[in-house]
């Protein structure tokens, strides 16, 4: 370890001291819940990590990160796809996550190709219709959408009003189904109230795009070692740097579920030999299934972070087995990390020794430890917003996770190999040649255990926390969303917005690598921060008096 990184370990505050400060100022029972939820991270050779609750409810009164179910399965998961029209069935307040939100970039393959990403479309429920139900309204949506845009599908997406009301979106989607044939219409029961948070509509969106789109068309793309990437956005470009790398390696990529990819490649998803897997908890679900249904096997691969990026694109060659994919394979990798490396140590000489805090949902907590460590920066607390134990822990721990009421509200399916479709990819005895070479399938080691010891891991961080953080550790920067940007730079602390980029992007893959590197450093390695004062420091804004001192 270099001297710097250790000099910087050796002056940070004890982490069980912070995590007792944050649970002094709790009462008794919210301390004792929060508690199991903060974890002193401790990492022992061949032992397993600590167990942390994950995937519980937010206490009530707490300033949580977090989203809703609705927007964990609209805005994040069918929000970048191109051409399903989206329909968003309830008032028009719910419609902030049908426009956009999050800098999902797309490129259609030519100007005859719909991209319906830029248009908000939602049925804005009045109060009659609260009253009276709103799916005659929804069927006058429908109705106007085919005739305006003739799409290939819609998919309409519930909002709490709608679940309390009792709207049937999917009977509905089945009478339009009928009504216009040639469209696949199909529903998401993704209330923002179903579940703990925005992982719950993740798991619907899954669900219900196994089982009304995968499989719908048997078009096979030409090439050769055809792969799915699964939970990839494309948030600041990023699936373009990534589609540019495998394409220069020789690979085929089929389908990005959901960053710059289409219907059609959706509907015939099922045809690939392999599924690679970036947010696992976003749709780990749907790399399951697939497996069961049609034999297509998955492990976890990481593009955020020039190292990891190799190792994934190594692992992915290996997967395949073509010499002569492997060696071009490792051409691009001499190739791009050539510039990677040069601003990689001009860029470490100003960032070593720093201090970084990434509380981000998926996995991107996970991941971009990665980029920090490149450039000699240490991570000293990380969490996710709507992670589940197996997102900390690895997934050797989910048979032990005990289901809960609100994970029960989620249809779990019941998938059974497809007697036409089903086929293995590799044999048995490839496989274990695969495994015996160190591959592993169906596996996520989990945060937890790529991070250091005396780190501080906290589920479902909130403001409170946050402003304990900021002040015990000083860090040089802290990721996070939107809702915690300027709260937190008013504070004298940069923050990296690393849900939507801010402006900025892509940061996957080798040139997503660069940009970032050079981000953080512009943004460590400024004085602005520091010179923050809020005004009241000065001077109070508003005085008052008592009456009768008057």
């Amino acid at each position: 370890m270099d001297n710097t990184i250790e000099k910087s370990i050796a002056k940070l505050p004890d982490a069980a001291e912070v995590k007792e400060e944050i649970l002094a100022k709790y009462p008794a029972k919210v301390a004792r819940k929060r508690a199991k939820q903060i974890i002193v991270n401790k990492v022992n050779e061949g032992e397993q990590v600590q167990e942390i609750m994950a995937n519980t409810r937010t206490i009530p009164g707490i300033l949580s990160m977090r989203g809703c179910a609705y927007a964990g399965c609209k805005g994040v998961v069918l929000g970048p796809t191109r051409d399903i029209l989206q329909i968003t069935h309830g008032p028009i307040g719910c419609g902030f996550y049908s426009w956009l939100t999050r800098r999902n970039q797309t490129r259609t393959k030519s100007d005859k190709h719909p991209n319906y990403m830029p248009y908000a479309m939602s049925t804005d429920l009045q109060e009659d219709e609260i009253i009276f139900g709103g799916e005659k309204k929804l069927k006058k949506a429908i109705d106007e959408a085919v005739a305006l845009f003739h799409p290939k599908a819609i998919g309409i997406f519930s909002t709490c009003p709608v679940g309390l009301i009792g709207d049937d979106v999917h009977s509905v989607a089945r009478e339009m189904e009928e009504k216009y044939p040639d469209v696949n219409i199909f529903g998401f029961s993704c209330e923002g109230y179903k579940g703990v948070s925005q992982s719950a509509g993740h798991h619907v969106a899954n669900n219900k795009v196994f089982t009304d789109v995968v499989g719908q068309l048997e078009e096979e793309k030409e090439g050769k070692f055809k792969l799915n990437i699964l939970g990839e956005y494309n948030i600041g470009g990023d699936a373009f740097e990534i589609e540019r790398i495998i394409d220069k390696c020789g690979f085929t990529l089929h389908s990005t579920f959901s960053g710059n990819s289409e219907y059609d490649e959706f509907a015939s998803a099922h045809t690939v030999d392999l599924n690679v897997v970036m947010c696992h908890r976003s749709i780990n679900y749907l790399a399951e299934m697939m497996e069961k249904k049609y034999g297509i096997p998955w492990f976890k691969v990481n593009f955020v972070g020039a190292e990891a990026t190799a190792k994934s694109l190594r692992k992915m060659a290996a997967y395949f087995g073509d010499k002569e994919l492997i060696a071009q394979t490792e051409k691009v990798i001499a190739s791009e990390l050539v510039e990677v490396e040069k601003i990689r140590l001009e860029v470490k000489e100003r960032c070593e020794g720093k201090l970084a805090m990434l509380f981000v949902g998926g996995s991107r907590a996970h991941h971009y430890q990665e980029l920090f460590t490149e450039i000699g920066m240490q991570t000293v607390s990380a969490g996710y917003e709507f992670a589940h134990r197996d997102d900390y822990e690895g997934r050797k721990v989910i048979p032990n996770i005990v289901v809960d009421a609100d994970t029960r509200n989620i249809e779990e399916l019941s998938v059974e190999a497809d007697p036409q479709r089903y086929r293995e990819r590799k044999t048995e005895k490839e496989m274990k040649e695969l495994e015996k070479s160190g591959m592993r399938f169906n596996d996520y080691e989990g945060m937890m255990s790529e991070m250091k010891d005396n780190t501080l891991v906290i589920d479902d961080l909130n403001h409170y926390e946050a402003e304990v953080l900021i002040e015990k550790y000083k860090p040089a920067v802290f990721c996070a969303g939107i809702k915690e940007k300027y709260v937190i730079q008013k504070s004298g602390v940069p923050l990296k917005q690393l849900h939507s980029y801010d402006y900025s992007g892509p940061y996957a893959g080798f040139k997503g690598a660069v940009n970032f590197y050079r981000e953080i450093d512009r943004l460590v390695n400024t004085k602005v921060f520091s010179l923050v004062k809020a005004p009241w420091d000065n001077s109070p804004e508003l005085a008052g008096n008592y009456a009768w001192n008057n």
